[in-house]
């Protein structure tokens, strides 16, 4: 009986403390919706602003954002590692050179952009593992540029590491088809149909994503 009565009145407290999501928004732009779904996965904020009511819903959403920032470091970290190698040194081999001046260009573009991505997301992280689920309320509540540079301090990193891992791979694709060796020329051939294949599946399924969530907003 106890049990019951102490679990009734978490929840009026709850229901007492429950903050309806505010209008600044309610009504959001193509850009935002996109923005709240590539950091969020949902392309608006109902889900998200609810798990701000609750200081263990907040520590569930900020676990998993960190886990995440915690994944882009450390594929910026490898990116500026294995670009660095690149950059610093010459090929090993004649028949695949990537210091012509495209792919060395490429290189040097992914090594600057992971290491932006390591800056940005360690950032994030700081800011995430120092928030107040308060402070995070009223910051959201302001609309505007604040939900703005909300959202793009979560994708804005995942950005720069996508954008980095493409470049080196350009720069890889572009070695390979200059190279005089036809076994090398084949082996890019297959190494660019698996990364179209790979990015076509990775944007249906992003698309089939977006399209439910907003059937289910709706």
């Amino acid at each position: 009986m106890a049990s019951f009565y102490s679990t009734q009145s978490y929840a009026i407290t709850d229901l007492r403390v429950f903050k309806p999501l505010p209008e600044a928004l309610c009504s959001t732009s193509l850009v935002m919706r996109v923005l709240c779904f590539l950091a969020l996965g949902h392309p608006n904020l109902d889900d998200h602003w609810k798990s701000l009511q609750s200081e263990q819903a907040f520590e569930t959403m900020r676990s998993r954002l960190c886990s995440i920032l915690t994944s882009t470091i450390t594929m910026a970290s490898v990116l500026l590692a294995i670009s660095g190698v690149f950059v610093s040194t010459a090929s090993p081999v004649s028949y695949f050179d990537y210091t012509s001046p495209v792919s060395y260009c490429l290189l040097f573009i992914s090594l600057m952009l992971a290491m932006i991505a390591m800056l940005m997301s360690g950032s994030s992280m700081i800011r995430w593992l120092h928030a107040d689920r308060h402070w995070t309320q009223e910051q959201l509540k302001q609309g505007g540029c604040f939900v703005l540079s909300y959202l793009l301090s979560i994708v804005t990193p995942i950005f720069f590491v996508a954008l980095s891992l493409h470049c080196f791979i350009f720069a890889m694709l572009i070695a390979g088809f200059s190279s005089q060796s036809t076994i090398c020329c084949a082996v890019t051939v297959l190494w660019l149909v698996a990364y179209a294949v790979n990015v076509g599946t990775i944007l249906m399924d992003a698309m089939w994503k977006y399209a439910t969530s907003l059937n289910h907003a709706g």
